[in-house]
């Protein structure tokens, strides 16, 4: 599984999240350089150097594994592969809460229904440094004697993709690199005129 550095955390002025979009949103299927897919909403479209670049939210909802420890801080694991032991472990016990484990492009995502967050809790979170980023526990597991967790993040999880005649591509590496800039300044340019 790739690791995640090629998402977007919010843009200002873009709010969006897991269920957050309406039906009448379009929905883009993404694909990466390895053949998975994402199914995404589209939430922004703009235009930079001939192409058109497309700001997406994962339908499905995206989750991060971490490696836990009770000493220690929760280890997230940027790369696992998607046949790796711990997502089978995972898959058996999210089908226990009716939740199924999607080995995605970009990230891992869980389809099914969850339970919104409480909002008591949430105002807990936005307390904590702005700097972090926040996650809810959505599962825990146990595999060789070592805990892991699925994790819900709390801001909006946004994916880059390149508009490609009907596609969607991934944007990836050097080109998320060099792109991500451009479009978070558009975004905020868009915003500002408002």
């Amino acid at each position: 599984m790739e690791d995640q550095r090629n998402a977007m955390s919010s843009p200002d002025g873009v709010k969006a999240g897991p269920g957050d979009s309406s039906p009448d949103v379009p929905t883009v299927l993404v694909r990466d350089r390895h053949g998975r897919q994402l199914l995404c909403f589209l939430e922004q479209l703009i235009p930079l150097d001939g192409h058109d670049y497309a700001l997406l939210t994962p339908v499905d909802t995206p989750v991060c594994l971490f490696r836990l420890d009770d000493e220690a801080d929760p280890e997230p694991i940027d790369t696992i592969e998607a046949s790796e032991p711990i997502l089978s472990v995972a898959d058996v016990v999210l089908q226990e809460h009716d939740l199924t484990l999607v080995r995605s492009a970009v990230t891992l995502t869980v389809s099914g229904e969850l339970d919104e967050p409480e909002p008591e809790e949430l105002d807990e979170d936005d307390e904590a440094d702005d700097d972090t980023e926040t996650y809810e526990l959505l599962v825990s597991f146990l595999v060789d004697d070592q805990d892991y967790g699925l994790y819900i993040p709390l801001d909006p999880f946004f994916v880059v993709a390149r508009m490609d005649g009907g596609d969607a591509v991934l944007v990836e590496g050097e080109e998320f690199e060099r792109v991500q800039p451009r479009i978070e300044a558009e975004l905020d340019e868009r915003e500002g005129s408002l």
